[in-house]
Order: structure tokens, then C-alpha cells, then sequence
């Protein structure tokens, strides 16, 4: 990600922020209901539905950074350098593979992070919410994960005990990080395909949903996270603005 140490002020070593909730926020209880809008939460899910052509007038690239290792099928989506929040995986689990990360790239950014699970288009779409394992500490924390870097990742839920202790694995993530340039893939042991897929977020910091992509038996082909470049599935700066 160019010009994070410039951006960011980062120095080698530890450099990792802890998010705590504001002192005004209240903390539910884990079994406390939280409603969501069910009205559709994000216009570019039809982006998966363009054409090659279309793709290119709309000024939408796509590009395939490498494959994603999940051994168990449960996803971590997140910013690797908050630790505060803790690291929850998705509710709904996928076939253990290995699968490729594309990034779709409108206005100069990362517009959105895919992994693609089967060929085919989506029939329907799901918000994918993570695990309510930890109390409540903000409303919407169960529908999107926050964002305070400017950074997200993916990996799989077993990378988060990989190292030694909870230190370590923090370390290599910030050092991962720090390294990169807009996005990439790292394997923290050789030997070990067990990665993790790190890129750039929209326009930096924020709350960030992802969607599930189904087939007509419900079954996933894809998990998109919307990083909210996009307007109507079209990448042009002159469209949003009209």
C-alpha cells in the first residue's frame, strides 16, 4: 500500500491500534438483537453481471492477486492492525480449498475485494454477518468491520493461531502491511500454504460490509466486500457526480 510509512507515521515494530468504543456507546449483551435494514445494502452488486465491454466503459478493472488458503472454510475479514475488536470469522462457512482474491480497481482505488468459491452469477445476495462469540460493543459490529488503517485482509480463521502467541501474529500483520503496495499475499511460514491476502480500502477508513453471492440452492460462489468506490456498479467519477 504506497506511502503508508509516510502516511501513517508507521515505524517498524509494533504498530498496531486498539479500538475502544466511545465512552457514549452502549454494550449490549450478546444475545441482544440488532435490526438491520433489509432494504438492499449496497448498488454494486450487479457489477458481477457486466460484460468485459461494459466493465471497460464503466472504468472497472479487474485483477487477480493469487489464491486464498482456507483450510476450514470460515473467513476472517478485517483490519489486520486493530486488535481491540478481536479478529471474528463469518457466520456462514465454505468448502475448505483454495481460492482466488481479486481486487476491483475504479478511480485510481481498490473498489472491492472478492473471493470466488464456484463459476456462475449470483441469483440472489446475503449480508454476510460474522459470529456473535464477544459482547456487543457497537451496533452494527456484527453487519460490517471497521476499518482504522486504511488496510483489510483476509484469511482463515485458523491463520489467527499460526504464531506462537498473540503478539507475534500481530507483529507480522503490521510488518506485512507496512510492506505492500496497494495489495498482496503472504505465506508467514515456508513450507506452510496458509496466507493472507491484504489491500488497500475505497477512499481509507470506515465501516465496511460484505455480501454473499448464491446460487439457486443457496450455496456460495462469491464474497464481495464493498469498499464504496463504486456507485451503481459504474466506476466513472463523472457519473456519480451526475
Amino acid at each position: 500500500m504506497g506511502g503508508w510509512v509516510e502516511r501513517f507515521g508507521f515505524r517498524l515494530g509494533r504498530l498496531l491500534r486498539v479500538f475502544r468504543p466511545a465512552a457514549s456507546t452502549a454494550v449490549a449483551s450478546p444475545t441482544t438483537s440488532i435490526e438491520w435494514d433489509s432494504a438492499p445494502a449496497s448498488s454494486n452488486l450487479g457489477v458481477f453481471a457486466l460484460s468485459d465491454a461494459e466493465m471497460a466503459k464503466r472504468e472497472i478493472t479487474a485483477i487477480t492477486i493469487g489464491e486464498l488458503e482456507l483450510p476450514t472454510g470460515e473467513i476472517v475479514a478485517c483490519d489486520p492492525l486493530i486488535t481491540g475488536l478481536g479478529r471474528p470469522a463469518f457466520s456462514r462457512k465454505v468448502r475448505p480449498g483454495r481460492y482466488p482474491v481479486t481486487m476491483l480497481q475504479a478511480q485510481g482505488r481498490i473498489a472491492a475485494a472478492v473471493l470466488r468459491f464456484s463459476p456462475g452469477l449470483p441469483v440472489r445476495w446475503e449480508l454476510a454477518t460474522f459470529v456473535r462469540d464477544r459482547p456487543q460493543a457497537y451496533k452494527s459490529q456484527f453487519f460490517e468491520f471497521i476499518v482504522d488503517d486504511a488496510v483489510a485482509s483476509f484469511m482463515d480463521k485458523s491463520f489467527l493461531t499460526l504464531m506462537t502467541n498473540q503478539e507475534e501474529l500481530d507483529d507480522y500483520l503490521a510488518d506485512v502491511a507496512c510492506s505492500l503496495d496497494r495489495f498482496g499475499m503472504d505465506n508467514p511460514i515456508d513450507g506452510n500454504p496458509l496466507n493472507v491476502a491484504m489491500f488497500d480500502t475505497g477512499f481509507g477508513d470506515g465501516g465496511y460490509r460484505s455480501f454473499w453471492g448464491l446460487n439457486a440452492i443457496g450455496e456460495p460462489l462469491l464474497l464481495m466486500t464493498d469498499f464504496e468506490v463504486l456507485e451503481n456498479a459504474d466506476g466513472r467519477e463523472s457519473n456519480q457526480a451526475n
